[in-house]
């Protein structure tokens, strides 16, 4: 018999503190869903990125430093697991509730929670990464490269 093994498909990018930096990385996850012919989940998994991304930029990253993404798909299985690292110390926290507020932010986790299927917080010296999981049906993909 003949099998072919499937590569797990990883990508990584690197981005200062700067809020432009969170449609960049969108687009780095689009082209890489595409890439790798993943996209089912993609308006959930792009929303998810923003949040992530967001968070790290207003709240995770200090001044003058920048933020990682990494982007890994298991073809078997089929996981897609995003992981924004940051060197901040802040910490992670849930909104209280979905209640309406005046504040305009605080409600970006409670939607990560919502759409992914696994999402949690681990512990960088220094700092912490922020991760979710989706998963999907990965097709055979274009590219398994390393951006």
């Amino acid at each position: 018999m003949n099998e072919t093994t499937q590569l797990p498909r990883f990508r990584e990018v690197f981005h200062r503190r700067e809020r432009r930096s969170v449609p960049l990385v969108r687009q780095f996850v689009r082209d890489a869903l595409v890439d790798w012919a993943c996209e089912e989940r993609s308006d959930e998994v792009l929303l998810c990125v923003s949040e992530l991304v967001t968070n790290a930029v207003l709240h995770g990253v200090p001044p003058g430093r920048g933020f990682r993404l990494h982007l890994h798909l298991e073809p078997v299985g089929g996981t897609l697991r995003i992981e924004v690292h940051d060197s901040g110390d802040g910490e992670v926290r849930l909104a209280d509730s979905w209640a309406v507020s005046e504040e305009e932010g605080g409600r970006g986790l409670r939607l990560v929670e919502a759409l992914a299927d696994k999402w949690g917080v681990g512990e960088r010296n220094p700092g912490k990464v922020v991760w979710c999981e989706f998963e999907v049906s990965a097709g055979a993909g274009r590219s398994m490269s390393t951006r």
